[in-house]
């Protein structure tokens, strides 16, 4: 990308109510987060984009949330030693790399540093979340194949 076009970006973001631009293609990976005092501009090559087709929503139904009101109690009063995998980007949350596949992971996996939890889909393209430390899958927060907001809690991990 040319320099005149990442400042273009960087205009569009701070001339905007824009507060995060994620753009990836095979060469390059380009993200711009503004924050209320400070602007984070990261740029790095080569990116390793996900493509799926875009697909209408699946039409069985999506697996329903494991079960819901006694691991809700549970997790409240143990919240200390949980941490919550926040979604970087707006978008799609998609538990498997495609319709018919098995999901990334399940209540009780144990992830590894590098291995993805999910798919964010945005404008798309499909933007793997990964682990960044080893952890265990307590709880899905976020169901398969919905929308999912920036710094929207999608799972509850406990380090391992």
């Amino acid at each position: 990308m040319e320099l005149k076009d990442l400042k273009s970006l960087i205009k569009l973001v701070t001339d905007t109510d824009i507060t995060e631009f994620k753009m990836e293609d095979q060469d390059e990976k380009i993200l711009i987060r503004r924050g209320q005092e400070k602007e984070i501009i990261q740029v790095s090559a080569p990116a390793q984009a996900h493509m799926m087709p875009a697909a209408p929503a699946p039409a069985v139904a999506p697996s329903p949330a494991p079960a819901a009101a006694p691991p809700a109690a549970e997790t409240a009063v143990e919240d200390d030693r949980y941490e919550k995998i926040m979604s970087p980007i707006v978008g799609t949350v998609y538990h498997r790399p495609s319709p018919d596949a098995d999901p990334f992971v399940q209540v009780g996996s144990i992830v590894e540093p590098g291995q993805p939890f999910c798919l964010v889909e945005a404008m798309k393209l499909f933007n793997e979340i990964e682990a960044e430390f080893k952890c265990k899958i307590v709880e899905i927060l976020k169901a398969d194949a919905t929308p999912v907001e920036y710094g929207e809690a999608m799972f509850l991990v406990e380090r391992v």
